[in-house]
């Protein structure tokens, strides 16, 4: 099959990673693409993933059979409508469904008709309406941009000046909302869509913070581990019934039917499961230790969502094994990542048994043969093993090998699972 992916995180590179895996020998190709990713298959760097006329137009001409739409800022474009109108399947919403992750309020607002639990919420759209919202929820405060924010728009805090702050900020880009509170273990459960059927993949959990023992600011995630064994039984088809299905279903009767990956980000409570946030696109980091034990091909799945026939197919299965990912991250990420820096070590991290590397922000600089840093998170280092142990043990063995002068990761990633 001839597939175009588009983005140029680790994300895209573990969707690519895994499509390479098949026995099926697919042409891929990304658009923009990283450093990581142009080793493995051919990069367009000139086509720009947010115009979907250039995307449709490159699609046409070079015979693409599937388009997978990695990150979310080409989603909420509408970047997948062209393609759907000109009959090229795609993985990915179009636009209004996108709202789904581009508003918050819209996300309240579907899960209110479907019937999904959730916390309470309100928008604001002025300091005065947030400040009263703060004060009608009270501490721990839960203070959201509303539109798209880069994985950095969250704030919880036991602080109710750095809650207005945050919500100052995010009030210059748009609303935000003022949510309740929600105590308990989190869960990120993706499930790919045809606008109709779902389909669930392994459960994984993501650290947020930047910082050992959850310290520090917020990020867009510095680790990640799969499968779940704490998870109660039962858990996935609870949440396929009472939150995935409705949602969609919803959505098709309000005629913006989801078509691509529904990420929910879940919350087990003492009340039960409550959804924090949904994104309309695999997650990162959790994508990084969720593919590489799918079983089940990728491209099947992604083809079949595309084309409106995940109906007729079987649960994908997973391998029984654990993966970790740890993210490397820049010096100065999340507020002012230094950029430019040269990467070494990662042919040593790479022979470590059972290790991959998924670059996230790195170019060749072609005119010294250097790897080079480019942004905040810049290398996912995954691991998989027998357990929770031997996965961590590798993906640390990597870690050790790898230079970049200022980097700084998390060294408690999955540390208190078995």
């Amino acid at each position: 099959m001839k597939i175009l992916v588009l983005g140029s995180g680790a994300r895209e590179h573990a969707i690519i990673t895994a499509l390479l895996a098949e026995e099926a020998r697919h042409d891929i190709v990304a658009a923009p693409g990283n450093a990581g990713i142009a080793q493995d298959v051919r990069v367009e760097p000139s086509l720009d993933p947010l115009d979907g006329v250039a995307v449709t137009e490159y699609a046409l001409e070079h015979g693409i059979e599937l388009v997978v739409i990695g990150p979310e800022a080409p989603l909420v474009a509408g970047v997948a409508d062209p393609l759907r109108t000109r009959g090229i399947p795609v993985f990915g919403p179009g636009k209004a469904a996108a709202q789904l992750e581009g508003s918050k309020a819209y996300a309240k607002r579907i899960m209110d008709a479907a019937g999904v639990p959730t916390g309470r919420a309100v928008r604001a759209e002025t300091l005065a309406e947030a400040e009263r919202a703060l004060d009608e929820f009270g501490a721990p405060y839960v203070v959201k941009a509303d539109g798209l924010a880069a994985g950095k728009g969250v704030l919880v805090t036991e602080e109710r000046e750095a809650a207005a702050e945050h919500a100052t900020h995010w009030l210059r880009h748009g609303g935000v909302l003022i949510e309740e509170f929600l105590d308990g273990q989190e869960v990120s459960l993706f499930l790919l869509s045809d606008g109709h059927d779902v389909l669930p993949l392994s459960p994984a959990q993501d650290y947020k913070r930047l910082l050992d023992g959850d310290a520090g600011p917020n990020t867009g995630g510095m680790g990640a581990y799969s499968p779940l064994p704490w998870l109660p039984e039962g858990f996935v088809d609870e949440v396929i019934d009472t939150i995935a299905l409705p949602t969609v279903r919803t959505m098709a009767r309000e005629q913006t039917p989801f078509i691509g990956l529904l990420y929910c980000g879940l919350i087990l409570t003492d009340r039960g499961i409550r959804v924090i946030e949904f994104n309309a696109r695999f997650g990162d980091p959790e994508t990084q230790v969720v593919l590489p034990r799918l079983v089940t091909p990728l491209s099947t799945l992604l083809h079949a969502a595309a084309t409106g026939g995940l109906g007729g197919l079987p649960r994908p299965e997973f391998a029984l094994d654990t993966a970790v990912t740890v993210v490397l991250a820049s010096e100065g990420y999340p507020e002012a990542p230094q950029t430019g820096r040269p990467i070494t070590g990662l042919g040593e991290a790479a022979a470590v048994p059972e290790v991959t590397i998924a670059h996230a922000a790195t170019v060749l600089d072609e005119a010294t043969g250097e790897l080079l840093a480019t942004g905040g998170r810049v290398l996912s280092v995954v691991a998989r093993g027998t357990g929770f142990a031997e996965a961590r043990s590798r993906a640390y063995a990597a870690l050790d090998r790898i230079h970049l002068e200022g980097a700084q990761y998390r060294t408690d990633i999955a540390a208190r699972v078995s």
